[in-house]
This record gives structure tokens, sequence and C-alpha cells, in this order.
């Protein structure tokens, strides 16, 4: 993925999932040979993620991004997360 598609969809979460007082949170996670992955974490709850070549690329893209912050999977960050029903039926599928 290129990185104005990159922050293309970045740009695209924080705009539906955004407030102009609390930023989006990033977390850039490694996933070996197939890249970086960038989960987002909306005001609202809602997560997303975009896939990237490698975790610089990932902080670059992050570091770019307006309203967005770099985050760890810390307390207030997992707090800050809804999953829904949907999501946990998909994720106990994959489990099974």
């Amino acid at each position: 993925m290129s990185d104005h598609t990159t922050q293309k969809r970045i740009a695209e979460f924080v705009k539906a999932h955004g407030k102009a007082d609390t930023p989006v949170r990033a977390v850039v996670e490694p996933i070996g040979r197939a890249g970086a992955r960038i989960v987002l974490v909306g005001a609202d709850g809602a997560m997303g993620d975009v896939m990237v070549k490698d975790v610089e690329s990932a902080t670059k893209a992050v570091e770019a991004a307006d309203n967005v912050e770099q985050a760890e999977w810390d307390r207030e960050t997992t707090a800050a997360t809804k999953i829904g029903p949907a999501h946990r039926r998909k994720m106990a599928t994959m489990q099974s």
C-alpha cells in the first residue's frame, strides 16, 4: 500500500470515528514478514486497521496524521475500545 493510500485510510477513519478534543489512538504492531499493522481506536470506541510494509512506515504514517496519537495496548487504550457482538462472534469462529 502506498504512503498516500495509508494516509487516506487513516484520515477516513479519523473523519468517521474521531472527535476534535479526543484524538484517535494508533497502535503499531509488527506482523513479521507481512509488514506492520496500524490498529486505530476511535473516540467512539470503533476499531479499524491499516496494513503497511514495515514498522517504520507505520510509525511515520501515525506521526503524519492529524488528530492521531501513538498508543500502546495499555489500560486506557484497551478501555477505549468497544467490541460488539459481531466482532466477538467473528473472533470466536477464527479460534475454532
